[in-house]
């Protein structure tokens, strides 16, 4: 791990104003060089975007500080994220959760996310290969949801499985460079929805899954 270059990632999350420090830990924790290819290891702690296989990223630090710190994450919960990716943003989630429970449309980035976090010997993340926009109806009802591929209108079948004052937070928008991240709070009187920043992600596909992933 590049200790001076994670200082400074850390250091330049709290200038944008990150003040919960479990979750700066648990960035600080979380070897970002191991979640990319060779080519962008130089890159690793850089606060940006970088591309992995089948067209996916491993997202910005400052999202993933963002998305993760307005989950509210505590010890005892159990958190759904939708497309494990690289793994990254699972392996932080593990260090918050009691279990972390990680759907993956593409078989291989679930299969090396998985061998890498047992490699870095997190163990409390289960993987499954599925349309992670149905959530995981065997695990549910889930303390925390996390969507990491933008969809283009609210999840039901997420909110449907979120427990009664649980949060979700998904990015939401049909045009790429219109989306923003959305936090759903789940409560007797309904839900409570608010904005939290725009973004580019990658589009949550729905449906049948590639033949690539099934292999």
């Amino acid at each position: 791990m590049n200790v001076a270059a994670k200082q400074r990632l850390i250091a330049e999350l709290r200038a944008c104003g990150f003040t919960d420090e479990k979750v700066l830990a648990a960035i600080g924790a979380v070897d970002r060089e191991r979640f990319v290819s060779s080519p962008f290891a130089e890159r690793a702690w850089e606060n940006t975007a970088l591309p992995i296989a089948f067209g996916q990223t491993i997202s910005q630090p400052l999202v993933v500080a963002t998305m993760t710190e307005a989950l509210h994450v505590g010890p005892r919960m159990k958190v759904l994220e939708v497309g494990t990716g690289s793994g990254y943003q699972a392996a932080v989630l593990a260090k918050l959760a009691r279990r972390v429970y990680t759907i993956e449309r593409y078989k291989p980035l679930s299969r090396e996310a998985e061998r890498l976090l047992l490699d870095l010997r997190i163990h409390n993340v289960v993987f499954d290969v599925g349309d992670g926009s149905k959530g995981w109806p065997g695990q549910a009802p889930f303390d925390r949801i996390i969507v990491t591929a933008a969809a283009e209108e609210r999840p039901q079948a997420l909110v449907d499985q979120l427990a009664m004052g649980g949060i979700l937070i998904v990015p939401v928008g049909r045009d790429p460079t219109n989306q923003v991240i959305e936090r759903i709070v789940k409560s007797e009187e309904g839900l409570h929805r608010d904005t939290l920043m725009p973004v580019r992600f990658v589009p949550l596909v729905t449906g049948a899954l590639p033949i690539l992933g099934q292999g």
